[in-house]
């Protein structure tokens, strides 16, 4: 069996590594399984060098797109032309493309135009927000996918809603639960720990990236001073998405306690959140890695496409609302948070079930 897969983004990277992993393993043991890791270049990032790569156990890419960044339709048609080539040149069996950015969209349309059969990792996630980009991926994405592997019972009920059939979802958990179980034993202090003084309990780490959040600067001004003014002078570690640095240099937005650092590397930025007192964010993948870390998480978002980590886990949407976020903050900084619990199959062997699924649909 050939297969392609696909990864755009640093979280799509993330995603990967453990599904390499173990069809590595599989080879080990003699089995017919070939893949082409294929990266579109969608984002450009320094971290993505050969360290992380080595860091992950992921292999370097067979090929690099070099798309980089772009208007949505820019970058989508830039990902479309080159993965195009790349899948004429070597052809596959299965295109795997995983969670939601614009790469996952774009080789899935080029796979299936292609009459290639796709598979999507993290298929069925819903927010219900049209205004979110990443949602009109994942709706057009599992509209032409052939094989769905999802990360809960939420996903699996989305899909089914829409018509797809039994016989083509797999509930095999989470693979970005893999990596962070994997790896939790290399976690490692980033400078700021020690230039800092900072001591585990002590701090809040804080992200925000989304255009809902960062591109109203009134707003992004206004968030901030209710996060600062609720906090108990507690360090808030930021580190700062370069389109949310354009905007706080504008803003000249500067506290105290607020401490700005540079993006961190996946181990680095780990430790901080394993070991805070709590985290506040507008990232989904960080409300999965804090409800497995038992760490309270804040959402500054008026929606989620992983409701299981606010039902079940310990992320708690607060929007935009000051109220929600002073109340929130309350609740954290008392120590009245509940621990929360892990998501069925959120166990680190996702990929494991994922490739067995595999074997049997393609190595019978």
């Amino acid at each position: 069996m050939k297969l392609t897969i696909v990864a755009g983004a640093r979280p799509n990277f993330m995603k990967i590594a453990p599904i390499i992993k173990v069809i590595e393993e599989q080879q080990g043991k003699g089995r017919d399984l070939e893949y082409r890791l294929v990266h579109t270049g969608q984002h450009y990032d320094p971290n993505l060098s050969e360290s992380f790569f080595k860091d992950l156990g992921i292999p370097l890419p067979h090929i690099n797109l070099d798309v980089k960044s772009g208007s949505q339709a820019e970058q989508t048609a830039a990902i479309m032309m080159g993965f195009e080539r790349d899948l004429r040149d070597n052809p596959t069996d299965l295109v795997m493309v995983v969670g939601d950015v614009n790469s996952t969209m774009a080789c899935t349309i080029v796979a299936k135009k292609a009459g290639v059969q796709v598979a999507h990792v993290e298929a069925g996630i819903r927010s219900g927000d049209m205004s979110m980009p990443e949602e009109i991926n994942r709706i057009v994405t599992d509209s032409l996918t052939d094989y769905f592997f999802t990360t809960s019972k939420y996903a699996n009920q989305n899909l089914k809603h829409v018509g797809i059939g039994d016989d083509q979802i797999f509930f095999v958990g989470n693979v970005m639960i893999d990596t962070l179980l994997q790896h939790q034993s290399n976690f490692t202090p980033p400078k700021i720990w020690h230039s800092l003084d900072l001591s585990a309990k002590s701090y809040l780490v804080m992200t925000l990236h989304r255009p809902s959040n960062v591109d109203q600067e009134l707003q992004l001004k206004d968030l901030i001073a209710a996060i600062i003014e609720n906090s108990r002078n507690h360090p808030i570690i930021f580190p700062v998405h370069p389109r949310t640095r354009k905007v706080l240099e504008r803003l000249d937005i500067n506290y105290p306690n607020l401490h700005y650092v540079e993006p961190l590397g996946y181990f680095e930025f780990n430790y901080l959140v394993q070991h805070a007192v709590g985290v506040l964010t507008d990232s989904g993948g960080i409300t999965e890695e804090t409800t497995v870390l038992h760490i309270p998480c804040i959402t500054l978002r008026e929606n989620t496409e992983r409701p299981e980590t606010c039902e079940i886990g310990t992320n708690r949407l607060v929007g935009h609302n000051k109220k929600l976020l002073s109340r929130a903050l309350d609740d954290l900084l008392n120590g009245s948070w509940p621990t929360g619990e892990i998501p069925e199959l959120w166990d680190g062997f996702a990929a494991n079930r994922i490739v067995n699924h595999l074997i049997s649909l393609y190595l019978r």
